[in-house]
Formats: C-alpha cells, sequence, structure tokens
C-alpha cells in the first residue's frame, strides 16, 4: 500500500489547542498484518484536562494496537482497545470528569475500518463525490448541539461505532474536528478539496477557512490518499513475497538445502511429510505439497497461510517452527518430538486413566484458549492431531484446516473436518466459531476417556442425526457426575448450550475436579433401570429357589 497524507491544528482564540492527531505507517510487515493508523481525538472542555485525555488517548491506541495479536480483526482489536481506555480515562480524572471524541481510520489490505465516538468526522472524497461515513454523537435540541450523547470516558459502558468497506486508488480520506465541520459545512469543505494543490496546502486551508467564518473551537484536519493498494488477500501476498517452487521429489539420504534427508513419513491428498535433520543432527518434519499439487497457487497459498498461523501461536502447546532463513523452496519444517498420538495411544493402550485424563484435558484447554485469542479456529481437532511427547508435552497438530475471520477464504460448498467430530450446526452450513472447535474438544475428551463416540461414529457424505448422547459413566463407572455434566455441556447439540469459551471450559473442569474429587457414582444413580432390573430378577430368583425348596420337603 501507498499513501499520501497531511495535517494540520490551530488553536485559534482558545486558550489551549485540545484537539490531537496520531498517524502510524508501520513496516512493511507490520503493515500487512496491522495496516496504517489514522486518528483524531477532540479533548472535552469544561473536564478535568480534555487535551490530556485526548492525546493520552491516541498514544494509548497508537502503542496497544500493534500489540495485539496479528490475525485479530481491526474491529475486535480497536474495541479491545478503547474499552480498556475507557476505564482507565474515568478511574484517572480524580473525580472529575476525563473525557474525548476518537475518530479512528485503519487502512489494512485493501479495507478501510472506521471506528468512531463523538463529533469529530471522517468524510471520504472520490470522484468528486463527498461523503460522510459518521455519525455526531450529540443531541440535537436547540442549545444542545455540542453536548454529547457519546465520549470516551463518558459512560461505563462505552458504545462505539464501526464500519468498514473496500479501497480504491484515488480515494481521499479527510478527518475533522468539529472546530472545522460545524464551521464550514460539508458544501464548503468540498470546495475546498476540489480547489486544493496538495495535500498538505488543502490541510491548511481547512484550518485556516474554519477560523477565518467564525469557529471559536480549535481546529485540526488529517488529510490522507491512497495511491496504490497491495494484493487482494494475505495469501496472495505472501505468495508474491515468497514466491518458491515446490520441492523435487527427496530421496532418502539426499542433502537438500541444508537438511538431510531421512524418508517419506507421510503423505496425503493435500501434504507431503518427510523426516529430515539438520546439520546439528536434530530431527524435523519438513511439509510440503503433494505432486498433484505442485502447480496449484491455491495449494501453496494456503501451505504458507498454514505456516504463518503456526508462527503467530508459537508456545509450548505447539509444535516448534525453524526460522528457515535459507529457504528456497515452498515448504515450511517443524520439530519432531518423540511419542505419539493420543490416538495412536488409543489404539495401543485404550482409554486413558483419569489422572492422566484430566491432566491432558487441561492442558488441551489451554492451548485451545492461546489459539482462539489470536483468532484462529483449528477446526480438526481430533486424538490423530494431538500429540503427547515424551516429554510429557501435549501439543496440536495440523493447522492445514485452520481458519482466520477476515483472513482464510470459505468455501460454502466445503465441509472441513472429520465427520464424526464436527458439530451439528456445521452439517447446516453454520459459519465456523470457537464453539464448534470446544464441540470437536469435547468429543475428543469423550472419546479418549470411553473409546466411544457420544453420538456415534459418522461417515463421510452422512446426514448425521444427533440424539441423546450416553453418559460418560455408562462405560466408565470411575466417571464422577460432575463431570459426566461437563461433558454433555461441552458436547450438547446446541451451540447456545455449551461453555463460550476455553478458558470458561477449563475453569469449570479445574472446580469439578477440586469441588468433587473424581470417585465412581452409584450405580443406581448412573443406570436406575439396570439396578431396578437385576433387583427384581434377583427377587425373582430367590422366590423360585424357595419355592422349590418348599415343592421338595423342605
Amino acid at each position: 500500500m501507498r499513501l499520501s497524507f497531511a495535517q494540520a491544528s490551530a488553536t485559534g482564540p482558545r486558550d489551549e489547542n485540545q484537539d490531537a492527531l496520531r498517524v502510524v505507517t508501520p513496516p512493511a510487515g507490520l503493515a500487512s498484518s496491522k495496516g496504517h493508523l489514522f486518528a483524531i481525538a477532540d479533548g472535552v472542555s469544561h473536564c478535568a484536562d480534555g487535551g490530556l485525555a485526548a492525546r493520552l488517548t491516541l498514544q494509548a491506541l497508537a502503542a496497544d494496537y500493534y500489540a495485539t495479536p496479528e490475525t485479530w480483526a481491526v474491529a475486535q482489536a480497536l474495541d479491545r482497545l478503547l474499552i480498556s481506555q475507557n476505564r482507565w480515562l474515568q478511574a484517572n480524572g480524580g473525580g472529575q470528569p476525563l473525557l474525548t471524541t476518537l475518530t479512528a481510520l485503519v487502512l489494512r489490505g485493501r479495507r478501510f475500518t472506521l471506528a468512531h465516538v463523538g463529533d469529530c468526522r471522517l468524510y471520504r472524497w472520490h470522484a468528486g463525490q463527498l461523503d460522510c461515513l459518521t455519525q455526531d454523537h450529540a443531541w440535537e435540541q436547540p442549545g444542545m448541539q455540542h453536548v454529547l450523547k457519546r465520549a470516551l470516558g463518558l459512560d461505563q459502558h462505552l458504545v462505539v461505532d464501526y464500519c468498514d468497506g473496500e479501497l480504491e486508488v484515488g480515494q481521499s480520506f479527510l478527518l475533522v474536528s468539529d472546530g472545522i465541520w460545524a464551521a464550514l459545512g460539508d458544501s464548503a469543505i468540498q470546495r475546498l478539496l476540489e480547489d486544493a494543490q496538495s495535500l498538505q496546502a488543502c490541510a491548511d486551508a481547512l484550518v485556516s477557512a474554519a477560523h477565518l467564518a467564525g469557529s471559536q473551537d480549535n481546529a485540526s484536519a488529517l488529510l490522507l490518499q491512497v495511491a496504490e493498494l497491495p494484493p487482494a488477500s494475505l495469501g496472495d501476498a505472501l505468495a508474491q513475497l515468497d514466491h518458491w517452487p515446490a520441492p523435487p521429489a527427496l530421496r532418502d539420504g539426499q542433502e537438500f538445502e541444508g537438511w538431510q534427508v531421512e524418508g517419506k513419513l507421510a503423505q496425503s491428498r493435500q501434504s507431503l511429510i518427510y523426516r529430515v535433520r539438520d546439520r546439528q543432527n536434530r530431527p524435523w518434519l519438513l511439509k510440503t505439497l503433494p505432486p498433484a499439487l505442485r502447480d496449484s497457487p491455491e495449494a501453496a497459498q494456503a501451505l504458507l497461510l498454514e505456516e504463518w498461523f503456526l508462527r503467530r501461536v508459537q508456545g509450548r502447546y505447539f509444535p516448534e517452527l525453524h526460522s528457515l532463513p535459507q529457504r528456497q523452496h515452498l515448504y515450511y519444517a517443524m520439530r519432531e518430538y518423540p511419542g505419539q498420538t493420543l490416538d495412536e495411544h488409543l489404539k495401543l493402550n485404550g482409554p486413558l486413566n483419569l489422572p492422566d485424563w484430566l491432566d491432558l484435558a487441561q492442558r488441551l484447554l489451554r492451548g485451545l484458549g492461546q489459539l482462539h485469542r489470536r483468532n484462529i479456529l483449528h477446526r480438526d481437532i481430533k486424538p490423530e492431531n494431538l500429540h503427547w511427547a515424551d516429554d510429557g508435552e501435549l501439543r496440536l497438530l495440523d493447522f492445514g484446516l485452520a481458519y482466520c475471520p477476515g483472513l482464510s477464504q470459505e468455501d460454502p460448498h466445503n465441509l472441513p473436518g472429520t465427520p464424526s467430530y464436527l458439530a451439528p450446526e456445521s452439517f447446516q452450513g453454520a459459519a465456523p466459531d470457537a464453539r464448534q472447535d470446544l464441540y470437536a474438544t469435547g468429543v475428543t475428551f469423550y472419546r479418549l476417556l470411553c473409546g466411544h463416540y457420544p453420538y456415534g461414529e459418522i461417515e463421510a457424505f452422512q446426514h448425521p442425526r444427533f440424539g441423546t448422547a450416553a453418559p460418560a459413566s455408562r462405560y466408565r463407572p470411575d466417571v464422577p457426575a460432575w463431570l459426566d455434566d461437563w461433558l454433555a455441556k461441552l458436547t450438547s447439540t446446541q451451540p447456545q448450550q455449551r461453555f463460550e469459551t476455553a478458558e470458561e471450559c477449563l475453569l469449570a473442569l479445574e472446580q469439578g475436579e477440586r469441588q468433587a474429587p473424581a470417585r465412581p457414582r452409584p450405580l443406581l444413580e448412573r443406570e436406575p433401570l439396570r439396578v431396578w432390573r437385576g433387583v427384581a430378577l434377583a427377587s425373582l430368583a430367590i422366590n423360585l429357589g424357595l419355592l422349590l425348596w418348599l415343592l421338595h420337603g423342605g
């Protein structure tokens, strides 16, 4: 993206300039993931220190926005930060209001996102058309037009307007404080835009014209123009930035870009994995495309995006990635750990014992929470993709179906994942969300504990009907009642009845374990029908025995 911008601000007849402007144009890598930030804030007069509130708000926004996870949607990141800043303003006013308005614009990729609260304005100027994209949050009654209904620091519950849209080359955006638009009006602003010789000349003219027109307020303008746009998506950007051919077929013992190839580990329709060792003789797994997809741009972009996701969640619950400074082909390398997948453990040893199960369940939920906080959905959680290493760590594998809203391209005709682990709403075409990952996690937990699926195994292309899941304690007498209830909530067929987040799910598991130590539930409570049938049969047998004894001379 290539942008031009200019800004101007003047105090006017006031004693102090309580307006603030901020522009952040980060390095290319950060610009592609987080975008360019432009913001204006107007500190509210007659409060503790409106100018301070405006400056500190823009300072916090500029610093904290670029520290949020790169996979967060722009509006999600801005909302989190503004809610936090609103609380800070309320807590640090010294008993008096500490208020400011804010209008922020983020340009990322080929889209813009607007966050707005108060009475600054954002205009879009393109092809001779001037459009105001914001709504003034002020009372409309006579004499109260400058009294704000919404501002940062005004109310405990902050409501921010958000909108986004497509960018076009040649578009201009104008952010102005009320000291300009209230004095000039839209017609005069448009004439100044039309007559401008340069962006800086236009910004200066807007400020000067506002005060000449009688504005008694500070006047500030920030004008920017889009000169060039990046490729259409992150996948396109990655493909153009890192344009490598797929590796040739690798042979056992071959040297390849510094790797010693040990052999092929696995091949599927989507991927090809080799065992390799680096120059320090450490084991790695090299993942690339299978021969059938070598010339597929979509598959290449998907592989690079998979690596991009993994790099953003590096930690104890995910495999380590190699930095690959000398890479010249399309692949990525992740560390190979001694151990086995939980599916392999299940086949070799049967269901987990309860202490191991509880430990691994907590580890998986912590890893899943970390993933979701980065705004990434895994979409293929199952025992085959959970690796229990000899060092005791549990790691989540295979990000080939991972999804990030706003970055990933979703095929509405494709049902990603393994059918037996898909949430019921997925079969109805519901959009991906965190509760579907939690459902798959619940099915995984159930299977690792019982060796069964809660609703039975589902085959590909089957249209399943979900009835009532059998409680885990039917297969495992050592499962306590609270754990039955916890699993039932996690695997509910109704999304709204499940846990909302991995953190909520983990908290309920930890509390249940502390408050009710794992011990078997009475059989009468778990299987009342079976118990009473047994009692009836035992009673019948006793009566028949007595009868026979009497008939034979008792």
